[in-house]
């Protein structure tokens, strides 16, 4: 019997591309992506992140049948502690959040909106591939700049929260091109997306903490639902990510 809806199962590997720990393992994600008939899609992601202190996190993030967000769970460990865990739902006017996280205690967020949200950062490398549908396709690698970015932690990591947090800045997402890719989980065709400023042959200074990430270069599948390939992200935190499985039902 047919289902209706198609799922995609995968684990991403992340290394380090740090001097004297090339190609170390220092993470890996397993997730699915589950894309329903009628155009809605789903993400369930664990996150692992060996570095200490080590982040575990776990995260249910669905989109509409239009690519906006519309409701997500998060729930973070940090150093193998309880950090915190939270509820968030959207409409067209509104961004709501209820939680517990041990700093804050018990939360509850609701934050007017102008015009629907299109994007919601959850960390998760799977959910930044989702991230990459903003971005318009014919208009060449120039940045495209989204000012209203919303996220569950300013935290390069994802390590703190989770609540409804705007970047200060926004988001600079442009599309590089098309490519053909090979990863550990096969031959793709794929779509080149960059954040930041990469194209500088200098960066400024990078750090953790709000403008100062890195260049960050991905790799999406280019079927529409933008599966995570490759990514890797310079600066301080010289990291590479891969998808090494990939299971189709």
């Amino acid at each position: 019997m047919a289902m209706p809806h198609k799922s995609f199962r995968g684990k991403i590997h992340y290394t380090s591309d740090k001097p004297g720990r090339e190609g170390q393992e220092r993470g890996r994600e397993y997730f699915t992506v589950t894309a329903h008939a009628d155009g809605r899609h789903t993400l369930q992601s664990h996150c692992e992140i060996d570095d200490a202190p080590a982040v575990m996190r776990d995260v249910t993030l669905s989109f509409d049948s239009n690519w906006l967000p519309a409701d997500c769970f998060v729930r973070i460990d940090v150093g193998n502690r309880f950090v915190g865990s939270s509820w968030f739902r959207f409409t067209d006017r509104e961004f709501e959040c209820e939680g517990y996280t041990v700093n804050e205690g018990r939360i509850s967020q609701r934050v007017a909106l102008s015009a629907p949200a299109r994007v919601f950062g959850t960390h998760p490398i799977a959910a930044d591939g989702l991230l990459c549908k903003i971005a318009a396709l014919d208009q060449g690698p120039k940045m495209q700049l989204f000012p209203d970015l919303y996220l569950c932690s300013l935290d390069h990591r994802g390590a703190t929260g989770p609540m409804i947090m705007r970047h200060p800045i926004g988001l600079r997402l442009g599309f590089v091109g098309r490519e053909k890719l090979t990863v550990g989980a096969g031959t793709f065709d794929a779509l080149h997306f960059r954040i930041g400023e990469s194209d500088k042959i200098e960066e400024g200074e990078t750090r953790n903490e709000p403008g100062k990430h890195p260049a960050y270069e991905m790799w999406t599948t280019a079927d529409g639902h933008y599966i995570m390939l490759k990514a890797w992200v310079s600066g301080y935190m010289m990291t590479s990510y891969e998808l090494v499985s990939l299971e189709i039902s």
